[in-house]
């Protein structure tokens, strides 16, 4: 006999139910009592949104492991550049800030940086992302005549915007890397605004209108000038050198910030 509670409940509903007739039943076999389909789909879902699955522990162990991994390479990285503490700032960038040539804005979670200034009348922005960084491996190159081996650079798209308010805008598509910008087009757009809107809407009127030619086929001449114009307005070699510096920097707080987000939320 069966004694439990619950399967006297169950019994019970069976019995309320109405019965069928005989004729619809075979007279050797009676139907069995089953429980509502609703009461086991709930039971079911309760089991998984407790986060019971099988692997998960598994994964959040991994996760752990990863993390403290990279927290000791932050430390380490930190005590070679003579830092006290892993969450201090780098001496590059303490540098960076103490010429107050530049503003650094850099929002967390997100994936681009921008460095702004004021010069005269021009509004400068310095527009780069750390979505274009090669993670995968670790890329060395080898002095000639050398044993030392140097990590090897590696480049940063960068939007650079000039504006002046009411006579538009120039835009350069850059890179940099190794200590030096390699402009690849200049734009002019006379709607200072349209040049620097990151909207959807913005990106796609500038679509359709004519960017400017190839920086290298201009005259050696102009290109020469066009240097001479962006070193005096500090975009220059220790700019090229700090954006892969902090772009790299950037990469790995965010790498560690996702870690620490997915492993809560799997032990969640």
């Amino acid at each position: 006999m069966i004694r439990s509670t619950l399967a006297r409940s169950l019994k019970a509903a069976c019995v309320a139910q109405p019965r069928l007739s005989a004729s619809r039943i075979a007279p050797s076999r009676a139907l069995p009592c089953i429980a509502p389909t609703s009461t086991v789909r709930f039971l079911q879902a309760s089991a998984v949104a407790r986060g019971s699955g099988s692997t998960d522990s598994e994964l959040s162990s991994r996760l752990a492991q990863e993390i403290t991994y990279e927290r000791e390479s932050a430390a380490a990285g930190s005590e070679g550049e003579g830092s006290e503490s892993a969450s201090e700032e780098p001496e590059f960038v303490k540098d960076f800030k103490a010429a107050g040539v530049w503003r650094i804005q850099d929002v967390a979670g997100s994936d681009e940086i921008a460095l702004t200034r004021e010069y005269g009348n021009e509004h400068i922005r310095v527009l780069f992302s750390i979505g274009d960084i090669d993670t995968s491996e670790n890329d060395f190159e080898e002095e000639e005549g050398s044993e030392e081996e140097q990590e090897a650079g590696f480049p940063v798209r960068c939007a650079i915007t000039i504006s002046k308010e009411g006579k538009g805008a120039l835009t350069l598509d850059a890179q940099a890397e190794d200590g030096q910008f390699t402009v690849e087009n200049i734009s002019y757009y006379k709607d200072a605004k349209l040049a620097t809107d990151l909207s959807a809407d913005a990106d796609w009127a500038r679509r359709g209108l004519y960017i400017g030619p190839q920086f290298e086929t201009l005259d050696e001449n102009v290109q020469a000038q066009f240097e001479a114009f962006l070193n005096e307005r500090g975009i220059d070699s220790d700019l090229a050198r700090f954006v892969p510096d902090f772009a790299e920097l950037k990469e790995q707080k965010e790498y560690c910030s996702w870690l620490e987000n997915v492993k809560a939320f799997v032990d969640a």
